[in-house]
């Protein structure tokens, strides 16, 4: 008889082929189990379960190679090694001050029979799920390889209620829809010429990560990927009749999804699940499977608020582009303006004076810099010069006003595409950054990628996104990417990449068919499990802030604010335009006071597509703060402020929709009241439709006079 050798704990023991149907490994964490065995043909598989429900049914695992090998099957097991680990790390900067980083891990070594290739699946099990890579060691017959295909499967229990955006290799600015797994391919996508975002989707039956699942006995799913690096990104392929999902990745111009040098190792495959919705939001998982800080020195990385002239271009006020084409040149042989250029001195100047004004520390500037004639769309090798500013942005002065004023300027770095044009310009872009004092630039990547062929969520991209991270740090600049691959947790690995877009955000109400109502409370449970996002909230100007027709926010004011508590970045936009500020100057006291760090969060409560309510204590302060926001549906929000310190008084600032605030037909009402309250007391939240409630409470020892308890 055949039989199969396990290492496990140092003691060896043989196995025949009769009771490899038992798992070979396994390894669990509180309520989270994982088993790992070998079929009778040697394919690896592994199961998942939650409080022993099914969570993964048995799903096989493994790597295709382009000379048509697999390393998928005829392996034996030649050891296992096993480990628990539990320890604490402080981020840069995050949603916590703290994080505890404990699981179990297993590492199971494979030699394939025959060709006598070796590969490691690597199992680490938390408390609130499970992340497994695939490791190859340095080996003879295995030194340079291309992977074709992945064989990582995801077998469901069941007919899950999904919240999904399709599989596209070049977008992920979707609305999102719900529905069952079962139903997901007969959901018609519908393209609409003013709404950029859809592309065409090779697949029909794919859908992206982060893919969020509720189970009919109550239980939440969250599939995803961690430390994305030297690999393509992984999308999902469903099959609507078994449930299953097996792991897509995305091509580059070739058809090929990864090159790869031995040792080495895939990223991250991972499930986190809960019984209760508010632990996928608070999970730290793929966080903690991420590398450590590679920034030593990270004394410069500082989070901040902003403003921008950008809104401005978003509802047509206003233009990226200097002249409306680059060939309109006069009698100088220079080019001729157009009267709506935004990004001129006089203009920056004002978001200046705004942003001191109003204790915002920087200032975002959009259309400063030659090439947005002709940009969009051109898919040219050769389009922006990242050092040319246009002739009405002199970017000295607005350097020395910026600076006398104690406000820092953001750089716009739009590539158009041509990421390979941005890799010879970077150093030349960042040297310019430093010589004029900006600390920080938001990069764009609208359009096909150059080099031809490659996609926004390719290995040629995905390592890209990360050259600049790293190229940033050695300029100390931080990077807020926008349609980059979605995030993965690499902010840990590289804390000056603070924010990105990579997602379908507010400037939607500004063209398209805007965000519904559900759109933020399906997001943190999607876009934002891999880290912080870009979403420009606080326009507070509901509705007639563009010319376009039948335009309107699809929340209120209130729910707007709530958004820099519930959606996280370290990196926020008060992206309205100054002079609506100036019409909602008591509002706005909100988005000035609201802090973009923090050493505490707790969620409330959570229904994905449905509500959140989360309260943040502000980093090195005793303050906290708290965002409610709902769906279509009008709700109350009961928040007990267990979470004070108990011998501490309070006074809570709540800024709630109005009784008769509606989000479509009376967005602007909202109401500002201010109460005496403690650990003993439990707000109650009027949240209306499409609405959300704002709160600060910020501790006291005097000057209450006048102000009433919280009843």
């Amino acid at each position: 008889m055949k039989h199969i050798y396990i290492l496990l704990l140092g003691y060896i023991m043989p196995l025949g082929l009769a009771a490899q149907e038992k798992p070979a490994v396994s390894a669990g964490m509180n309520k989270v189990k994982l088993d790992f065995r070998l079929d009778a043909q040697g394919h690896p598989e592994y199961a998942v379960y939650y409080d022993q429900k099914p969570i993964i049914k048995p799903s096989r695992l493994g790597v295709k190679l382009l000379d048509n090998t697999g390393l998928d099957h005829d392996f034996v097991i030649t050891g296992t090694e096993k480990k628990s680990i539990d320890e604490q790390w402080n981020p840069v900067w995050g949603e916590v001050k703290t994080i505890r980083n404990h699981y179990e891990q297993v590492i199971v070594h494979l030699k394939q029979n025959g060709p006598g290739r070796l590969m490691d699946i690597v199992f680490r099990v938390f408390e609130d799920g499970v992340g497994f890579r695939y490791v190859f060691p340095k080996q003879p017959d295995l030194k340079h390889f291309i992977v074709s295909d992945e064989v990582t499967e995801f077998a469901l229990a069941g007919n899950h209620k999904t919240f999904w955006i399709p599989g596209d290799y070049d977008s992920n600015e979707y609305p999102y829809t719900t529905s069952a797994i079962s139903e997901i391919n007969n959901q018609p996508i519908v393209a609409s010429s003013d709404d950029i975002a859809v592309k065409t989707v090779p697949d029909k039956y794919a859908v992206q990560t982060p893919l969020m699942m509720k189970t009919a006995d109550g239980l939440y799913i969250n599939i995803h990927e961690a430390a994305l690096v030297n690999y393509t990104s992984m999308q999902l392929h469903v099959d609507i009749a078994t449930y299953k999902l097996t792991a897509s990745l995305v091509p580059d111009a070739l058809g090929n999804k990864a090159y790869m040098s031995a040792p080495c190792h895939t990223p991250w495959r991972t499930i986190i699940v809960s019984d209760k919705a508010t632990d996928i939001l608070e999970s730290k998982m793929i966080l903690n499977l991420n590398d450590p800080s590679k920034i030593t020195n990270t004394s410069w990385i500082k989070p901040m608020k902003f403003v921008g002239v950008w809104w401005e271009m978003q509802t047509g006020k206003a233009t990226w582009n200097y002249a409306n084409r680059a060939d309109t040149v006069g009698t100088d042989g220079q080019l001729i303006p157009n009267k709506t250029h935004g990004a001129n001195t006089a203009n920056v100047k004002r978001y200046i004076d705004f942003a001191a004004k109003n204790g915002i520390q920087a200032v975002l500037v959009e259309g400063w810099n030659y090439g947005w004639e002709e940009w969009f769309g051109t898919w040219k090798e050769y389009v922006f010069d990242f050092v040319k500013p246009y002739p009405d942005f002199d970017v000295a002065a607005i350097t020395s006003y910026a600076s006398s004023k104690g406000v820092k300027m953001i750089m716009h770095n739009e590539t158009s595409g041509s990421a390979s044009d941005y890799e010879r310009q970077m150093d030349t872009a960042f040297r310019f950054m430093n010589k004029y004092g900006y600390t920080s630039v938001k990069t764009g990547y609208v359009g096909k990628i150059i080099p031809r062929g490659e996609h926004h969520d390719g290995e040629w991209m995905v390592n890209h996104y990360v050259r600049a991270a790293q190229k940033a740090a050695d300029y100390h600049i931080m990077i807020d990417a926008h349609e980059p691959v979605r995030p993965t947790g690499l902010q840990r690995t590289y804390p000056n990449w603070m924010a990105s877009e990579a997602g379908r955000g507010n400037e939607y109400n500004a063209f398209g068919h805007g965000n519904k109502p559900e759109h933020e409370t399906i997001m943190p449970f999607t876009r934002f499990m891999g880290g912080p996002m870009d979403y420009t909230p606080g326009i507070l100007k509901i509705t007639n802030y563009t010319s376009l027709p039948d335009k309107q926010i699809h929340t209120t004011v209130v729910k707007q604010l709530a958004l820099y508590v519930v959606l996280y970045s370290p990196l926020q936009m008060a992206a309205d335009l100054p002079e609506n500020y100036e019409k909602y100057l008591d509002a706005f006291q909100f988005i000035k006071d609201v802090p973009v760090d923090w050493d505490d969060t707790k969620v409330i409560e959570a229904e994905p597509g449905n509500y959140i309510t989360t309260a943040r204590k502000e980093k090195g302060s005793e303050n906290w703060f708290i965002g409610a926001i709902t769906n279509e549906n009008s709700r109350s929000a009961l928040v007990p402020l267990n979470f004070l310190d108990k011998k501490a008084k309070y006074i809570a600032t709540i800024y709630a929709d109005a009784v008769n605030a509606d989000w479509k037909t009376n967005p602007e009402a909202y109401r500002i009241n201010s109460y005496l309250v403690d650990a003993n007391t439990t707000l109650n939240l009027k949240l209306a439709k499409g609405g959300g409630a704002a709160v600060s409470i910020k501790q006291v020892t005097s000057g209450t006079k006048g102000i009433p308890s919280y009843k």
